[in-house]
């Protein structure tokens, strides 16, 4: 009884620790809804770039701060699963930008582009100046002259380029350096108030050439340029920074979290084009969620009620026992869901659902079990031990491969059918705990007491298909009673 009772007490104890500090599994993509991309290399690349570049698209999407993303490569293409994200355009917007980030000195300011009137030529050909003549601003007639379209090697070449989210275009000048001089970067306020800033820290080899950057376009603006975007474009104010420095001007949360962003992670080693966008809404994520969880419960409880008519006060146990192994699962995908990211998706559901018919087999076994050795002769009370011991080796076995078929799927397969098999393999996993720490026990306890084994509708003997013991040769089953002299 002691394993019985340490096994409810744990069981129960840790269900009750994540409900007290607020956990709760975190669902998937197609139980709270999200955005799915595929992205496929513009080219035929080495497999280690390809590593890389799923690398620091999980680093990008790790700082986003998203629940549990899968992110995974099929063949040549890159399949991104971002579960419960908000903001879907721009969590894309962050993932995809794939060119290698530059720094550019910012040659002059353009007009913003306006197409050209119906009948007027076309706009002149060659790369984008500034005139002289206009004071370091740019020809007009660069008006009518597109940004520099993305896709090529122009980071050695004078570019046209939009500033992101704005109208304002800049002539930009060769790159001078890129995004490898990055260290790291984050998004603050100031202690001595103002508005957010980034702050940034330079790389041992970064921090001479950032420096000579800055003493070369002093009080110059210096254009933070990735993807054909300018995502910035801060004046130097200092031709030495010491391996750290800040930008700061209009920026509110986002803008700053962005940039400090793509300044840790904005260097992809291949270009990746976007293939499919599926999203899916909240409302069907929940749908879906509540299909699942009916057809959980409603599967369950059938279960329990025919283990229930059919072997009675081991019925019960049974019950119990799924019961300890769902509190215990809970406790284990909510703590794990909160420290590592783990998400519960339909597939894991299903897998859990699945689990379910596992975990009543090691039940069935051992009460059928229990039945042959009452069938050759012996009482429930010495069966139970010996029951167990026998049973227990067919338990082991049949778990063992299913634990086997599920660690093979999981370390084979990739998105939802490795979820199936993490949540397979981990339920069955804890029916071989609680079989030996919970319904042994029990078992034992409720064969040994008459009140159990002999009550008219819930006994185990009626659920054994058992009788109690026949008397001897019609004696009485008691000593006759002494009557005094």
């Amino acid at each position: 009884m002691v394993w019985a009772i340490g096994t409810v007490l744990v069981c129960l104890g840790a269900l009750g620790a994540v409900i007290g500090l607020g956990y709760s599994p975190a669902l998937g993509l197609d139980l709270q809804g999200g955005v799915s991309v595929v992205y496929q290399p513009a080219h035929q690349v080495p497999q280690d770039q390809l590593d890389q570049a799923i690398s620091i698209i999980r680093n990008r999407v790790d700082a986003l701060g998203v629940a549990e993303p899968n992110i995974a490569r099929q063949g040549n293409n890159i399949i991104i699963q971002l579960p419960g994200v908000k903001d879907q355009q721009r969590a894309i917007q962050i993932v995809g930008q794939t060119a290698q980030l530059f720094f550019r000195p910012v040659l002059c300011t353009a007009p913003p582009f306006t197409p050209p009137a119906p009948g007027q030529p076309p706009p002149p050909a060659g790369p984008p100046s500034c005139s002289s003549a206009a004071g370091g601003q740019a020809d007009p007639t660069l008006a009518s002259v597109p940004s520099t379209p993305k896709g090529g090697d122009v980071s050695q070449s004078n570019v046209l380029l939009p500033q992101i989210n704005s109208t304002t275009r800049y002539v930009l000048g060769p790159a001078i350096l890129n995004g490898s001089i990055i260290k790291s970067a984050s998004a603050a306020v100031p202690q001595n108030g103002g508005g957010w800033q980034v702050n940034f820290t330079l790389t041992s080899s970064g921090s001479p050439k950032f420096d000579q950057l800055a003493q070369q376009n002093y009080q110059k603006q210096v254009a933070i340029e990735l993807d054909g975007t300018v995502q910035s474009a801060p004046t130097i104010n200092a031709q030495s920074f010491g391996g750290q420095g800040q930008i700061t001007g209009s920026f509110n949360e986002s803008s700053a979290k962005n940039l400090a962003l793509i300044l840790r992670y904005g260097a992809l080693p291949v270009q990746l084009n976007q293939q499919t966008v599926t999203t899916v809404s909240p409302t069907l994520g929940h749908d879906s969620l509540h299909a699942g969880l009916v057809a959980g419960l409603v599967g369950l409880g059938l279960v329990m009620l025919y283990m229930i008519a059919y072997y009675r006060a081991l019925g019960m146990i049974v019950v119990a026992g799924l019961g300890l192994t769902a509190a215990l699962l809970w406790a284990i995908v909510s703590y794990l869901g909160h420290s590592n990211g783990l998400a519960l998706d339909l597939s894991g559901v299903i897998g859990i659902i699945v689990s379910i018919g596992i975990t009543v087999d090691s039940y069935v076994v051992y009460f059928e079990r229990l039945k042959d050795e009452i069938r050759s002769g012996k009482t429930i009370r010495s069966s139970v031990d010996r029951g167990f011991r026998s049973a227990f080796r067919t338990v082991l076995a049949a778990d063992a491969v299913s634990f086997i078929g599920a660690a093979i799927l999981y370390w084979l397969s990739v998105g939802a059918v490795r979820g199936f098999a993490f949540y397979l393999g981990l339920s069955t996993l804890l029916d071989v705990i609680i079989t030996f720490t919970f319904t042994r026990p029990m078992v034992v306890m409720v064969g040994r007491n008459r009140f159990f084994t002999e009550a008219r509708w819930l006994g185990v003997a009626s659920g054994l298909a058992s009788t109690p013991a026949p008397k001897a040769d019609g004696a009485p089953a008691r000593p006759p009673a002494r009557t005094p002299a």
